[in-house]
């Protein structure tokens, strides 16, 4: 266990959340590996009171979860996430000017979902991406892709071979980096002279304010305020000019950051109101980190009692889902098939294993339309919309859908009451 902050290296003294143990969340067991044992690792969240940086300890080292060459995660099965990619890349190409003279890198770049849209307007690109499957599949898109974990020495390497980026993206990486600083400076070595980072990742307020506890796995080393992601930039001399805040992933942010040491336009006033009401919200105060253990377990007990008198009451229950929040909610809750008879998802790489640490069946989603269960329990509860709509069809019999976070709601397909 980390013992001082991978930040500013303060020693780590308080806690956060305590989820007890669990499984790496995208390790699927396979039908082979059913009846073997698998290594549980703790889930104990700590905040720093220097920098206030949460943040989990190395418990599972990267390659681990990685480098294996069977990481689960394909971007690309979210349709929804797919749209959100295209609009980004638009509205970056018009912001930014850019075209076919302009470098595009995408850091942890995955199956190529987001760089597609740049590549097909004669941008050139390349993906950094750890997980050789993945790579691949982007590969097969047409996407240059690079295997390996970034940092300063690949920035070198990149910029040296290639030539600086006018426009790093780095989409829901941020949190899985354990050596922050190292990946940092990679992205302050890589950048061209005038270019711009843009980042996304799940805002620490919103998963406090929305109770959003299951977005704590191990991939997920540290959780960021705004302030917090400020100060590390800073640390490095890159300056977050701009933020927006984001729908995804239950709330996320979009910071915008460029080399301090240039004269470039001033900041946006969105930036100081941001960083304002993150200090009138208390995330400036060790106080406001300390309620949060007691929330979590609250909603621990609400769940489980709504399957429980579901259960008594002859209902039939399965899972929407085989997402990495899903399996820390079913972990820490105790969830096993006594209570969901099976989950569903899209992910052709995912059916046919079972769920890390609770051995949950993962299926094909026309297996709900087999066995028509009464309740479906949305899992990736951030795309409970996009869900709904896919799996429209359960009303026929009657069929409800739950989702679980940030409290227990129950609805036909319209809104969630």
């Amino acid at each position: 266990m980390r013992e001082t902050c991978r930040f500013c290296a303060t020693p780590l003294e308080h806690t956060f959340v305590d989820l007890g143990t669990s499984p790496p969340c995208q390790r699927h067991v396979t039908p082979d590996e059913r009846d073997r044992g698998e290594p549980f690792f703790p889930l104990h969240v700590r905040v720093c009171q220097r920098c206030f940086l949460v943040q989990l300890g190395e418990v599972v080292a990267p390659e681990e979860i990685f480098g294996r060459g069977d990481y689960a995660y394909f971007s690309s099965y979210s349709e929804s996430w797919v749209a959100h990619a295209g609009r980004y890349a638009a509205a970056a190409v018009e912001r930014l000017g850019l075209g076919p003279h302009s470098r595009v890198v995408e850091l942890a770049s995955n199956d190529g979902y987001l760089l597609q849209h740049f590549a097909a307007r004669g941008i050139p690109v390349l993906g950094v991406e750890p997980a050789a499957n993945c790579a691949a599949a982007a590969r097969a898109k047409g996407i240059p892709s690079v295997v390996a974990f970034f940092g300063t020495a690949l920035g070198h390497r990149i910029a040296a071979e290639r030539g600086p980026a006018d426009l790093i993206v780095a989409n829901n990486v941020l949190a899985h980096v354990p050596d922050l600083n190292d990946f940092v400076g990679g992205i302050k070595t890589l950048l061209a002279p005038r270019g711009t980072a843009t980042l996304e990742f799940p805002h620490l307020l919103r998963l406090v304010d929305d109770n959003q506890f299951d977005t704590i796995y191990h991939e997920h080393y540290s959780y960021f305020g705004f302030a917090t992601a400020e100060e590390v930039f800073r640390h490095h001399a890159l300056e977050i000019h701009d933020v927006e805040e984001l729908p995804t992933h239950g709330g996320s942010l979009r910071i915008h950051a460029r080399h301090k040491e240039h004269d470039l336009p001033g900041v946006s006033p969105r930036v100081l109101e941001l960083r304002g009401r993150e200090q009138r919200a208390g995330m400036r105060d060790l106080a406001w980190y300390g309620g949060f253990g007691e929330r979590v377990a609250a909603t621990k007990r609400a769940l489980l009692a709504f399957l429980i008198e579901a259960k008594r009451a002859g209902k039939r229950i399965a899972g929407y889902g085989a997402p990495g929040k899903g399996n820390t909610l079913l972990n820490y809750c105790g969830i096993r098939s006594d209570f969901l008879d099976y989950t569903v998802d899209r992910n052709p790489h995912k059916q046919g294993n079972f769920l890390p640490g609770t051995r949950i069946p993962i299926l094909a989603p026309e297996r709900i339309f087999e066995t028509r269960p009464d309740y479906l329990l949305i899992l990736p509860w951030n795309l409970a919309d996009e869900i709904a709509a896919q799996m429209a069809g359960i009303a026929a019999w009657g069929g409800r859908f739950v989702v679980p976070i940030p409290e227990v709601r129950v609805f036909d397909g319209g809104v969630p009451r």
